[in-house]
C-alpha cells in the first residue's frame, strides 16, 4: 500500500513539474529603440521535450488556445501581435487532431516610441496562457507573465 501512494505522489509531483516546465522570455530589438520609431519585439514560449501547448486555434472545442498579451506603459504603442501556425496532431485523449505548438514558439510584434517621449528606457508587459499537455493528458492552463525592456536612444 504504501509503494502505490508513493507511487501516486511521484506521478503527481512529476506531472506539476512537467506542467510548470514551460518558460517565457522575449525581446524588444535588440535592446534599444529610437524616439519616433518602431522597432520589433518579441515574447517567446519554450516548450520542453514530451510536452506540447494548444495554439491559438487549436481546432477543438475542448482544448484551451494560448493567449499571448503584450501592452507597453508610458504613451508606448504594442501593436501587430502575430500568432505563427501550429502543426496539426492526433492524440489518444481526442478523436479529430488538435493544433499545437511544440519546442520554440515566437510571438513578434511591433513597438512604437513616440518623438515625445521622456524617459530613458520602456516597458513592455507580456502575459502568456497556455495549456500544456503530453500525448495522453492536458494539465490545467497556467498564465507566465514577463516585462520586457530597451533603451531608448
Amino acid at each position: 500500500m504504501m509503494k502505490k501512494f508513493l507511487f501516486i505522489v511521484l506521478i503527481s509531483v512529476f506531472s506539476y513539474a512537467a506542467a510548470s516546465a514551460q518558460t517565457v522570455t522575449g525581446s524588444i530589438g535588440k535592446g534599444t529603440i529610437e524616439r519616433g520609431k518602431a522597432t520589433r519585439g518579441s515574447v517567446v514560449l519554450n516548450i520542453p521535450g514530451g510536452l506540447h501547448v494548444n495554439s491559438s486555434r487549436p481546432a477543438s472545442e475542448f482544448a484551451i488556445a494560448t493567449v499571448v498579451k503584450v501592452s507597453g506603459a508610458s504613451g508606448v504603442r504594442v501593436s501587430g501581435l502575430t500568432y505563427p501556425k501550429g502543426k496539426n496532431r492526433k492524440f489518444e485523449f481526442s478523436e479529430n487532431a488538435i493544433n499545437v505548438y511544440e519546442g520554440r514558439v515566437s510571438f513578434p510584434f511591433t513597438v512604437t516610441v513616440p518623438a515625445s517621449y521622456k524617459g530613458k528606457t520602456i516597458r513592455v508587459n507580456a502575459s502568456v496562457k497556455f495549456q500544456a499537455c503530453t500525448n495522453e493528458v492536458c494539465y490545467p492552463p497556467k498564465t507566465k507573465s514577463i516585462t520586457l525592456t530597451a533603451n531608448v536612444m
